[in-house]
């Protein structure tokens, strides 16, 4: 049986990288996804392909800082399918620069798509997974934060405090269920540098200060002693373990995918 038979799946974020990758593998591995963005036209044909492919998907837009449309994504989801079994926090952005440059609406927008939106997703699904039929496996919730929440990054010391706040928060909120006796699970992916359009975006910002291209891909890769960035569908297998029950027994722990990064 596929390991996400018939589960219910809210990925955020969903339009590409990280999230496109999870929603695509979620729904060939048997779950009814439910994919969220900003990016309309992007997320619409990402439900299109899957839907050719018989995945079972459906696009809704979504402003994760937005509590009203949290709200209202719940809502839907539970119309259509009664349940929800699985959230996965993927909508992020990332900011490069010094902590003493960063201005007011940087840090504002930050800090609400990175913390505020898991917060408020993660609020928002313990409402409705907490009470769940005994014959259910547990629900689970899956937050994505990154190898600079563990570590730190010089030049991303904001992205960096958010990432490490979804690292926490993420073990709070595990603890926090197991005490209450909700029948949830919290557990945070942290990956290293991905190849999606993020990370070219920093790479284009890099380039564009002079840093020469050659320089920018050989510093990206060789931050991992494996020699290259990750794909996105390897992240989203991560995720995939964690929203089944393969890992069914692991709950406030952080999954970490980044080629021997932080090993060193």
């Amino acid at each position: 049986m596929n390991p996400a038979h018939d589960r219910i799946a809210l990925v955020t974020g969903a339009a590409g990288g990280i999230g496109a990758a999870t929603s695509r593998l979620l729904a060939a591995a048997g779950a009814c996804v439910v994919a969220t963005d900003l990016h309309d036209a992007p997320g619409e044909a990402l439900a299109a392909a899957i839907a050719a492919s018989d995945g079972r998907i459906r696009y809704l837009p979504h402003d994760v800082t937005d509590d009203a449309r949290w709200a209202a994504v719940i809502a839907e989801v539970l119309r259509i399918h009664g349940r929800l079994d699985v959230l996965v926090n993927n909508a992020g952005l990332f900011v490069h620069g010094r902590t003493d440059e960063a201005d007011r609406a940087t840090i504002d927008r930050l800090f609400g798509v990175n913390l505020l939106g898991v917060v408020l997703g993660t609020q928002h699904a313990f409402r409705v997974m907490k009470t769940r039929p005994d014959g259910l496996p547990l629900a689970s919730i899956v937050n994505l934060s990154s190898v600079a929440g563990i570590t730190g990054a010089a030049g991303a010391t904001l992205y960096s405090l958010t990432k490490g706040g979804v690292r926490l928060f993420s073990k709070s909120c595990a603890l926090e269920a197991a005490q209450l006796g909700y029948r949830i699970r919290v557990n945070s992916i942290h990956p290293g540098i991905v190849d999606t359009d993020m990370a070219r975006r920093v790479a284009d910002a890099l380039t564009a200060r002079g840093v020469p291209q050659a320089a920018v891909d050989a510093q990206m890769a060789g931050a991992h002693p494996l020699g290259r960035l990750a794909r996105a569908d390897e992240i989203a297998h991560g995720i995939l373990y964690l929203a089944s029950d393969d890992s069914a027994f692991v709950t406030g722990s952080e999954l970490v995918i980044d080629g021997g990064l932080t090993a060193r």
